[in-house]
């Protein structure tokens, strides 16, 4: 009975369509209303002009407006209402506008104060101006990438029949074990660090292990949660707090299956933006064509290039007469930003997945290879951001997690519920996570996460 229930229409809502909904159910001719917030105007003896948005559409729409006097009070920023007829445009910029005949403005907006005007601002500019900054095309395009990716992502998942998780943003683990955690207190206590939960709490570096457990029932499972990581960096590539893509999949022993999977989901998901925020890719690759060929390359059927570690160690060593890198490739080392970049952008052109690194680099729930110097993991390396994601086989026998965990020294009997999994009903598995910042970052081509995330949080920076 439920499901023959019928969809209710969003304009059946009874909200004011968005100029973006305005624009596609409407022809020329029709008698519209729209509401949004002044970008710019323009007042000439005879005619006005407004550029009006609210943030649904990448460039806003034209109001003209052929008696001046209606342009009254008009500024940028302020918030109007306006009633009109929609009409074809001559120019080139837009196919629609808007004849105006009533002219109402909502909320005022200090044209001498108003930080926004009609000019190029730089995004260190817009970062000081966190509150206003949403209303800049750049932002407002990054977005809707934002928000047209989690959508992506999650129809990728859920067409797979992945189930989400809500994994706690407190935990009593750090997942990396590398100590690089915010820790929770209690103001005004004795032991403020204890005296709450009992132990030493911590907000989430990940969601992996508490993902594990779920997918010990339900096979496939994902979260999409924000993370936290106390990491004194001021590099544009590091953010305090950012959101995780992390996904575990119950009865796989391939590494190839995984990196299918990762493959897959990243295709999937740019293909999803290329369909429905077309424009907004466009808008920031109009004057970058190495970026223009990424996305063509990431959406492609071709597989994506996979290399060993070793492998990599070998063409990094044969390219760093030329490239001279400041951090000599040598196995057994991590890879450093400068040899990620030079693998995806200049070798390969494009992503590539990296696998079997040493096992001494890599966390302690790596599942070992037979050869037992390297572990079963994979990176996947891009132009932009470098290391998009990674993943690996956990390690599912008992006796060798236990002993990789006393051999990490995290406190003892803390890690033994996720030990418990290997005694009552183990299986094979594998796991990943991606940065969901460096996924926009990487299809933006912007050079900072800072201006990728909505507030960003980082050493010495907690606006708002």
């Amino acid at each position: 009975m439920l499901g023959s229930l019928r969809r209710i229409s969003s304009h059946g809502l009874g909200l004011v369509p968005t100029l973006r909904r305005v624009m596609l159910d409407n022809a020329a001719g029709t008698d519209i209303k729209i509401s949004g917030w002044v970008r710019s105007v323009r007042v000439q003896k005879r005619i006005a002009f407004a550029e009006i948005s609210d943030g649904s559409t990448l460039k806003g729409v034209q109001v003209i407006m052929e008696d001046p006097l209606m342009a009254k009070g008009l500024t940028t920023g302020c918030s109007v209402e306006i009633a009109g007829t929609l009409s074809d445009s001559p120019g080139r910029e837009q196919s629609k506008e808007i004849q105006a005949n009533c002219v109402k403005i909502i909320g005022d907006a200090d044209a001498e104060t108003y930080p926004l005007q009609k000019k190029r601002h730089t995004l260190e500019f817009l970062r000081e101006i966190g509150h206003l900054r949403p209303r800049s095309q750049t932002i407002g395009a990054v977005t809707r990438l934002r928000d047209h990716a989690e959508v992506g992502l999650h129809k990728f998942f859920h067409d797979n029949e992945f189930v989400r998780i809500h994994t706690p943003a407190l935990t009593a683990n750090d997942c990396e074990g590398g100590g690089e955690t915010f820790n929770v207190v209690t103001l005004g206590t004795e032991h403020p660090e204890s005296d709450f939960f009992g132990k030493r709490v911590n907000l989430t570096v990940s969601g992996q292990l508490h993902l594990e457990v779920f997918a010990g029932a339900f096979k496939r499972v994902y979260t999409l949660n924000p993370a936290f990581r106390a990491e004194p960096s001021q590099t544009g590539r590091h953010l305090s707090e950012f959101w995780m893509l992390e996904a575990e999949c119950a009865f796989v022993d391939s590494l190839s299956t995984l990196v299918g999977v990762e493959e897959e989901m990243v295709r999937s998901t740019t293909r999803f933006l290329v369909e429905n925020a077309g424009a907004e890719l466009d808008f920031f690759a109009r004057d970058n064509e190495r970026l223009a060929q990424l996305v063509r390359r990431l959406t492609d059927q071709k597989p994506y290039a996979r290399i060993t570690y070793t492998e990599a160690i070998d063409i990094l060593q044969r390219a760093d007469p030329v490239a001279n890198f400041a951090f000599k490739p040598r196995w057994g080392q991590g890879l450093q930003s400068e040899h990620e970049r030079y693998l995806a952008t200049s070798h390969f052109e494009g992503p590539v997945f990296v696998t079997d690194y040493p096992a001494a680099i890599k966390p302690f729930y790596m599942l070992p290879n037979p050869d037992g110097r390297t572990v079963a993991c994979m990176d996947l390396l891009v132009p932009g951001p470098c290391e998009l994601l990674g993943g690996s086989l956990r390690e599912h026998d008992y006796g060798r997690l236990k002993s990789a965990i006393e051999a990490q020294g995290f406190e003892e009997g803390s890690l033994d519920w996720y030990l418990n999994l290997r005694k009552y009903g183990t299986t094979p598995h594998a796991g990943f996570g991606m940065g969901f910042e460096r996924f926009i970052q990487m299809v933006t081509g912007l050079d900072s996460v800072r201006d990728i995330i909505p507030f960003p949080r980082h050493t010495g920076r907690c606006q708002y």
